[in-house]
């Protein structure tokens, strides 16, 4: 029999899901395919409803080998699992004349933890409780979730955090899971043979498609112990993401908090001597962090180095003397031993990492009003990780709706560790840039209007021109409005205003859970939501309750993030322009995910709004807004709100 043609499967596959072929989504599936087969790396760029993720399961499925699919949100790893794949694998099997299998992988933090459901957490002296379920009234919130979940534990099959519904706060979450430091592993455990986080591993070992998350691809290529089964060909979706998911996961912090849980985990099991150097230790570092002031720290002050250096040699004392001393008051030993090794260590390692002041590490002190101060660390690039971890061994192909910024793909490409396109020599991963378009019809679906007019916007302090204009938008749009703030604060002002103003529904992020919020958004045509950063990548609302998307202000990255600055200015000494390429990259990313939220079918008109002048003033303004999709252009006020009007009016027309 001869191999089934791509065009063939493709067809099969979109049938199978209900859904329309697209020519880009033809496009992209060939260059995976091609991509696949070459063993080579291709970034492509897919325009919300492509149907990217068929375009690139059916060559992947079709190639035969293993795949791993990574993505960034909950919302796509579940389609892909519950709809995409199950569709797909159906409608290819006749063809390809076998049934691939496929499985879902996440961190095993995700996964609920029978030793500690059934043994309790260790304890603690602070609650001096051994028995969270005793501990925890069955009136309390707690208590009832721990309950449901003991109950849960009986029915599920998965043991995943994500199926668990409703879903419960994560301090409840952390009495019934592990990370794998704490761990105890299959054979030690009493629990093994019915562990859910190694059934979930010996799956993905079976399966040709893992899906996994974006932050687990990450801990595969930083730990060097292989989470992940072997693969010869990586898809990263939301790949725009992907950067700052692995930013995440190289993160160290320490806190007193987390200190002091270190020191009582710990005192049970090691001498006085060696506890209480732990204990000293932990008061100097708590004093220093009462004082602690937000930045970044550019060199060591001597008295933090003091104070790391200190915890730093108490812990590793520590961690020697683990197992020398027996308290028999202590039960469950090897559990509790694995917690508080597991504890001292992370406190060793980013005590030791900060000392040894790397200069490819960025160290800066963070006050939040209701945890306090802590001291962080993380990689001023991942690009070196990203390049010799990803790329090599494999094909890897990177998708996305937004990772053309300013007309190429170099820009996204540096900040994974690729060359510009077309550049050769040893050791440089060859890749490819394809941008497949969209089904959409930008230019007459929609209109990009800048507020010319209006002041530039400062740091600080109120914007009453920019309240105006707001208010008047929204009044023509007749609600129907997603605000999208660079702040929280001036989410807040800005509801707290039109509240006032305008007789219209004005949903705020924070007032209710996110899925509420969008669900409320989405059935009401008059109701307006604003909120920040969750709200320019999360919401999609096809239709006509949402017919006009605004953005305060050019979402650039806070002049005081001690991250961005420091990449900012490496990239300044390195000869090049630090605010391009890290501000106005950032910035680019956002907004194009941000007017994205605007269309989502065909059948969707309406107006991104951008009450910032320096989108059509400043030199930059063109990057910015060749990275958005192709709207009419204009900064016409009057010419905006009669569009608005119009639109509205034939929502209405509709009985939308």
């Amino acid at each position: 029999m001869t191999k089934p043609n791509l065009p063939e499967l493709l067809h099969a596959a979109v049938t199978a899901v209900g859904g329309v072929e697209r020519p880009g989504q033809v496009t992209m599936a060939e260059a995976v395919a091609e991509a696949v087969d070459d063993n080579a790396h291709l970034l492509v760029q897919a325009g919300t409803g492509t149907g990217k993720s068929l375009g690139y399961l059916v060559p992947a499925l079709a190639h035969g080998e293993r795949v791993v699919v990574a993505t960034a949100t909950l919302a796509l790893q579940r389609q892909l699992v519950e709809r995409d794949l199950p569709r797909t694998v159906d409608a290819l099997h006749p063809l390809l004349r076998r049934r691939p299998e496929f499985a879902m992988l996440k961190g095993r933090s995700n996964y609920l933890c029978l030793h500690r459901l059934h043994e309790g957490v260790p304890q603690e002296e602070e609650d001096g409780l051994f028995d969270q379920f005793e501990a925890a009234a069955p009136t309390s919130k707690l208590g009832q979730d721990l309950l449901r979940m003991r109950d849960w534990a009986d029915e599920t099959e998965t043991g995943d955090r994500d199926d668990l519904t409703p879903g419960v706060s994560d301090r409840a979450w952390a009495q019934v899971s592990v990370s794998s430091r704490e761990c105890l592993g299959a054979t030690k455990c009493a629990y093994g043979a019915e562990c859910f986080a190694e059934a979930a591993r010996e799956r993905a070992k079976l399966a040709d498609v893992v899906v996994t998350n974006h932050a687990l691809l990450a801990i595969d290529a930083i730990e060097g112990a292989p989470v992940l089964p072997q693969h010869e060909v990586l898809i990263v979706d939301e790949a725009h993401e992907l950067v700052s998911r692995v930013t995440g996961v190289a993160t160290g912090e320490l806190t007193p908090g987390q200190v002091n849980r270190a020191v009582r985990r710990a005192a049970k099991l090691v001498n006085e001597k060696a506890a209480d150097s732990l204990q000293t230790a932990a008061e100097t570092f708590e004093r220093l962090m009462e004082l602690a002031l937000p930045g970044r720290l550019e060199e060591l002050p001597e008295d933090l180095g003091y104070a790391l250096m200190a915890l730093r040699d108490a812990a590793r004392t520590v961690i020697s003397a683990l197992g020398s001393t027996r308290d028999k008051s202590v039960q469950d030993e090897d559990a509790v031993r694995k917690q508080a090794l597991a504890s001292v260590e992370n406190i060793h390692d980013v005590a030791e990492r900060i000392t040894q002041g790397s200069e490819y590490d960025v160290v800066w002190y963070e006050r939040h009003d209701r945890f306090g101060a802590s001291l962080r660390v993380a990689p001023l690039s991942v690009s070196g990780l990203l390049r010799e971890k990803l790329f090599a061994e494999r094909s890897v192909v990177l998708t996305s709706a937004t990772l053309k910024l300013g007309g190429d793909f170099n820009g996204v490409g540096a900040s994974l560790g690729l060359a510009p396109e077309g550049t050769e020599g040893e050791d440089v991963p060859q890749w490819k840039g394809l941008d497949v378009g969209s089904p959409f019809d930008y230019p007459k679906q929609g209109i990009l209007y800048v507020a010319r007019h209006l002041a530039t916007p400062g740091r600080e302090g109120s914007r009453g021109d920019m309240m105006d204009e707001l208010a008047d938008l929204v009044e023509a749009a007749g609600g129907r409005t997603l605000g999208l703030f660079s702040s929280m604060r001036a989410a807040q002002a800005a509801a707290e205003e039109l509240r006032g103003r305008l007789e219209k529904p004005i949903l705020l992020q924070g007032e209710e859970t996110l899925g509420e919020l969008i669900k409320t958004f989405a059935a009401d045509p008059e109701t307006c939501l604003f909120g920040t950063l969750s709200l320019w990548q999360g919401v999609d609302v096809p239709g006509a309750s949402c017919q006009l998307v605004v953005m305060d202000r050019i979402p650039f990255p806070r002049p005081d993030d001690p991250l961005m600055s420091a990449r900012q200015k490496a990239v300044e000494e390195g000869g090049g322009n630090g605010f391009m390429a890290v501000a106005a990259t950032h910035a680019a990313l956002l907004m194009a995910q941000g007017a994205g939220r605007l269309v989502r079918a065909t059948g969707d008109r309406g107006v991104v709004a951008v009450l910032d002048p320096r989108l059509a003033n400043a030199r930059y303004g063109s990057y910015l807004r060749a990275s958005l999709p192709d709207f009419w252009y204009t900064t016409d006020r009057n010419q905006v709100r009669r569009s608005l009007a119009t639109i509205d009016a034939a929502a209405k027309a509709d009985g939308k």
